[in-house]
C-alpha cells in the first residue's frame, strides 16, 4: 500500500475579491480569521454571506481568505439542486460559463453572472510528495477510502494538484464525504 494522506471534507464556501468584500461588508473592510486551514496561508473567516439561487436562499455561508482575484462559490451538487443553481463540476478557478447567483452581505449585494461550481475532487501536494507518490500535476488518479463504517469507496477521476505552496491533503465535498461515511482524520491512498 502507498503513502496515506488526510482526506478533508470541504464544506460549502465562498471566495471573494477585495472589491466584492467591500460591497458586501463596507468600504475598506478586511476579512477576520476564524481558523487556519490545512493549506498554507488559507483560512476560514468569521464573515458569512447568503447565497441566493433560483429557488431559495442559503444563509450563513463562510468566506475563505485571503481575498482572491476572482469570485468563486463552491457548493455540493445537493446544495446546487436545492437552491436552484446549475453548477458544473470544475477545478477551482475554472469558472467560465459556470453557475450564477447573488451574494448578500450586511452592507450590500453582488450579482455573480458566473462563478458557482461543484469543486472537482483533488489532492494538493508538494513536488516532493508527487515524486514520492509517483504522480504529476494534472494527473487523474483513483483514491481508496477505507473506514470502519462499512462504506469503503474508491474515488475515481481525482485530479492531482502540485505546488510548493500546498500541503498534502485530498479535498472532497460533503456529498462525497457522506457517500463514504468519512470521519474526521479520514485517510486515503492512491490505488491507480
Amino acid at each position: 500500500m502507498g503513502k496515506e494522506f488526510i482526506v478533508e471534507t470541504s464544506a460549502r464556501h465562498v471566495h471573494v475579491t477585495q472589491e466584492t468584500l467591500e460591497v458586501l461588508f463596507g468600504a475598506g473592510y478586511q476579512l477576520t480569521k476564524k481558523k487556519d486551514l490545512s493549506q498554507p496561508g488559507q483560512f476560514a473567516s468569521n464573515e458569512r454571506v447568503t447565497i441566493v439561487g433560483g429557488k431559495k436562499e442559503m444563509p450563513n455561508v463562510s468566506i475563505l481568505g485571503p481575498c482572491r482575484t476572482i469570485n468563486q462559490v463552491e457548493i455540493s451538487a445537493t446544495d446546487a439542486r436545492s437552491i436552484g443553481i446549475d453548477a458544473p463540476v470544475r477545478e477551482s478557478g475554472d469558472i467560465a460559463g459556470s453557475g450564477a447567483c447573488k451574494l448578500i452581505g450586511p452592507a450590500g449585494e453582488v450579482e455573480l453572472k458566473e462563478g458557482v461550481i461543484v469543486a472537482k475532487r483533488h489532492i494538493h501536494m508538494t513536488p516532493a510528495d508527487a515524486k514520492e507518490l509517483g504522480v504529476e500535476n494534472g494527473q487523474i488518479v483513483k483514491v481508496q477510502i477505507k473506514n470502519e463504517n462499512g462504506r469503503n469507496l474508491i474515488f475515481d477521476d481525482t485530479v492531482v494538484r502540485v505546488s510548493e505552496k500546498y500541503a498534502l491533503a485530498m479535498h472532497i465535498d460533503t456529498d462525497e464525504a457522506n457517500a463514504a461515511s468519512c470521519a474526521p482524520n479520514q485517510m486515503g491512498v492512491i490505488v491507480d
